[in-house]
């Protein structure tokens, strides 16, 4: 059995429970490798994935034998066979934040359940901490964003369009991994000042800022990195504006490490924006793994204390609107005595 599905049947007899409903399919993935439709069942004597005839053959090529999983084709099973699954278990977890109410009430009537438990995000918070393995993955991403960003600041010129920019990001990652780790950001001039740009037709300008944020996905895991770069100089206007972004951003990363508070980070680059008159509008980072935005989240809402090898985001922004935006951002594995960025392309004013 692999040491992830052990982990999960331990933690959840330490809680009380005697078996499991996992639907999400994102930690199905990390709990067994499997990306197709289907749920996985943490049952008193086997686990079982029930999926249906178009995925059997992948789910078997899929599963090493010592995993010890069950496959079962749903066109199979039976409403005894539903009914069995549970039999004697008095209490079931299920992922709260994922399933409806109606799936909620079906998997009660389904499996004859006497009480269906909230497992408050447990599969969620194990992912939070990465492995040998994840960690390589990510790395690998990251690698590859860098790459693609020295190959953007020889590509981009004044007439292309954001569009054509995000495009031309999304072919050099279908050439290199699985592509897109989200919608590539490329935002230009006074769309620099919305931190969700989507990318318009319009087109670079001499002297122009502009805010790429971009990430790839590699063996299933992400990147994520944002660069704020000037096209023939750097505005006069935006100079002081770059920097105390960029000092922020040094700073934080100069303080995560194992057992740093997220919310003090957070309020440290806060007190620091409103000393010069400016607002911290969003988080200054989030988890990175299997989704571009997992926990933890680094924010003054989040008191959490960061973890040896997680890997998170610093990502401090300052946006005036309708004129211009800067953020910068890396992707950064969190050590015992401080972080390693991972993402490694150059901050400190990027011309081209």
């Amino acid at each position: 059995m692999n040491a992830k599905i052990i982990w999960l049947r331990n933690t959840i007899s330490s809680i009380g429970l005697q078996g499991m409903i996992i639907s999400n399919p994102v930690n199905i993935k990390y709990l067994t490798g499997i990306d197709a439709e289907g749920i996985l069942l943490i049952t008193r004597k086997e686990n079982v994935y029930i999926t249906d005839g178009r995925y059997i053959e992948y789910v078997h090529n899929t599963l090493p034998l010592f995993d010890e999983i069950v496959v079962w084709n749903v066109a199979d099973l039976s409403q005894d066979d539903y009914e069995n699954f549970f039999m004697f278990c008095e209490k079931v977890g299920f992922e709260e934040e994922y399933v409806t109410y109606a799936k909620y009430k079906e998997y009660i009537r389904k499996f004859k359940i006497n009480s269906l438990v909230e497992t408050e995000n447990l599969i969620e918070k194990q992912r939070m901490i990465k492995d040998e393995e994840e960690i390589k993955n990510i790395k690998t991403a990251c690698e590859i964003t860098d790459e693609c960003f020295t190959y953007l600041t020889k590509y981009i010129k004044p007439g292309m369009t954001e569009k054509e920019i995000a495009d031309e990001i999304e072919k050099y990652y279908n050439s290199k991994c699985e592509g897109l780790a989200f919608e590539t950001i490329v935002a230009s001039g006074e769309n620099s000042s919305k931190p969700h740009a989507v990318p318009t037709d319009r087109k670079i300008q001499e002297k122009d800022i502009i805010t790429i944020d971009m990430g790839c996905k590699y063996k299933g895991y992400c990147s994520d990195m944002t660069r704020t770069i000037f096209v023939g100089e750097i505005p006069d206007y935006i100079k002081p504006v770059y920097d105390l972004v960029l000092k922020n951003q040094e700073q934080t990363l100069d303080a995560i490490k194992d057992g740093e508070n997220t919310r003090l980070l957070t309020k440290m680059v806060e007190n620091d924006f409103k000393l010069h008159n400016y607002d911290l509008i969003h988080s200054i980072g989030h988890g990175v793994g299997m989704e571009i935005h997992e926990r933890p989240y680094i924010s003054r809402q989040k008191d959490i204390l960061l973890k040896e090898n997680m890997v998170v985001t610093n990502e401090p922004g300052i946006y005036i609107p309708g004129k211009f935006g800067v953020r910068i951002e890396d992707t950064v594995l969190v050590t015992k005595f401080g972080c390693i960025s991972l993402t490694k392309s150059a901050k400190n004013y990027i011309i081209i």
